[in-house]
């Protein structure tokens, strides 16, 4: 697992400790309206510890998901993805492109963060010779777009083929 470091962040590896944290950020609508096809809250902690056994079941020698950590309290904030996307169909399966993702806590919305985060996953992803690396937000999610934007990506259009919604995607 790679860890990485930005100015206020540690990007580090979920660890089962933090199931409460994934449960408290995913049981709540405001984060899960924009995420997938038919978004559902969390409910449970197992729930959450599926969640994180998903998230380890989708990484590789290089495609990961990390913990967004405060470096100065410690405090966990949300999470960040450089992930293969999932092609459109029944079931889901891995496509080729790679996207860069992020989830945050209502209680980290509005500071920079998500932007802080997924510059240094830009970072390492340049670093891992991955090009180009793809967005996709739901079309009314446009606090994610505006990250996009920050992050110099382009706008390419609506696209249906993943995770069996109508999605607008964005490319470095």
């Amino acid at each position: 697992m790679r860890s990485l470091i930005s100015p206020r962040l540690l990007l580090r590896e979920w660890e089962e400790k933090d199931a409460g944290f994934v449960l408290d950020m995913y049981s709540r609508w405001d984060v899960m309206r924009y995420l997938g096809a038919d978004p559902q809250v969390l409910t449970d902690l197992d729930g959450a510890l599926a969640r994180l056994a998903t998230w380890r079941d989708r990484q590789d020698e290089v495609h990961t998901v990390w913990a967004i950590q405060n470096r100065q309290t410690g405090r966990l904030l949300g999470a960040a993805f450089l992930v293969r996307l999932l092609a459109s169909g029944k079931p889901l399966t891995p496509a080729v492109e790679t996207e860069i993702g992020w989830h945050l806590h209502p209680d980290a919305w509005g500071q920079g963060y998500a932007t802080e985060a997924a510059n240094a996953v830009m970072a390492y992803a340049a670093r891992s010779g991955i090009s180009p690396v793809l967005a996709v937000t739901n079309p009314e999610n446009t606090a994610s777009q505006a990250v996009c934007r920050r992050l110099g990506m382009r706008h390419i259009g609506s696209t249906d083929r993943y995770y069996n919604m109508t999605c607008e995607l964005f490319t470095t």
